[in-house]
């Protein structure tokens, strides 16, 4: 949007839209960090783990973030706001998979993986909507994933973080109809990032269930984890989310993927045919995988 001067209103300090980005130490995060700052937004990338990377650290402001701290979330986004006066999008995208059977994934393990991909999203929410509510505009935007639609063998309790925290966003698209907040979900399937290597490394080591070979088997070939070929780039990831921030009207919903779409259409067929595609669905990557090879 152009000035008679000729410059942008985004070159206004009090006009540049402002953005706060969990988990952009890496991965997708810091992907989305970075594209924000490029799209022209103010940028405030945080992490548990600091300094960021050098990419980001130059075009972003950074803050260390553990998003399962609620104390922390509500001083970080006070901050900002006290910073700037504005928070324009909330970008939940902080998150990992613990691996493996449901009976094999330890109940602590799980709580803490629910810390990071539901309590963290709730918690900052809460910080951020009474000021995105007082100027009457704001955006949440949180990175979820297509397993918050139809859980996956050796993903359940990652899948049920993700799908609780879609039920959580879509309570929140309803209760904040009027507000000018809106909400929209990203939804990835496999993302071409470290995740997988983090998922395999925690779920190193623990006692595995005999009982479970098939599923353990999925896993450890590597396809139900990388899903390559059908992984995306962690840009077109960014890309969407630019896209549900900057929308006049966003959609609930944006699937990354080709992939993504197909596992979104399964939601609605027959459950015994989506366990059976669930089932079969892994070795069907594989082969892919192989044949692309």
């Amino acid at each position: 949007m152009s000035r008679n001067d000729g410059t942008s209103a985004r070159d206004d300090p009090a006009t540049r839209p402002v953005a706060l980005v969990t988990g952009a130490g890496g991965g997708i995060g810091s992907v989305v960090a970075l594209a924000f700052a490029a799209s022209d937004w103010r940028v405030y990338a945080t992490d548990v783990v600091t300094p960021l990377p050098e990419a980001v650290r130059e075009r972003c402001e950074t803050r260390e973030l553990d998003v399962t701290d609620e104390g922390q979330c509500r001083r970080v986004v006070d901050d900002v706001v006290a910073e700037v006066g504005r928070l324009d999008c909330l970008v939940n995208n902080a998150g990992y998979a613990e691996a493996g059977p449901v009976e094999d994934v330890p109940v602590d393990a799980a709580r803490r993986e629910f810390d990071v991909l539901v309590h963290g999203p709730h918690a900052l929410a809460r910080a951020a909507l009474p000021h995105m509510r007082e100027r009457g505009r704001g955006r949440l935007v949180t990175v979820s994933s297509v397993l918050g639609l139809a859980a996956s063998p050796g993903l359940g309790a990652y899948a049920a973080g993700k799908a609780a925290v879609e039920s959580l966003h879509d309570a929140l698209r309803v209760e904040l109809r009027g507000s000018g907040v809106d909400v929209a979900l990203v939804e990835p399937a496999w993302v071409r990032t470290a995740f997988a290597d983090g998922a395999r490394r925690r779920m190193a080591g623990r006692e595995r269930t005999p009982d479970y070979a098939r599923t353990y088997a999925g896993l450890d070939d590597g396809w139900v984890l990388d899903g390559t070929p059908l992984a995306v780039a962690p840009g077109t990831v960014a890309e969407t989310v630019i896209r549900a921030a900057e929308s006049a009207d966003p959609k609930a919903r944006y699937p990354v993927g080709r992939f993504a779409r197909f596992v979104r259409w399964t939601h609605w067929l027959p459950e015994p045919v989506v366990d059976a595609i669930h089932a079969g669905y892994g070795r069907a990557t594989a082969a892919i995988g192989h044949w692309t090879q």
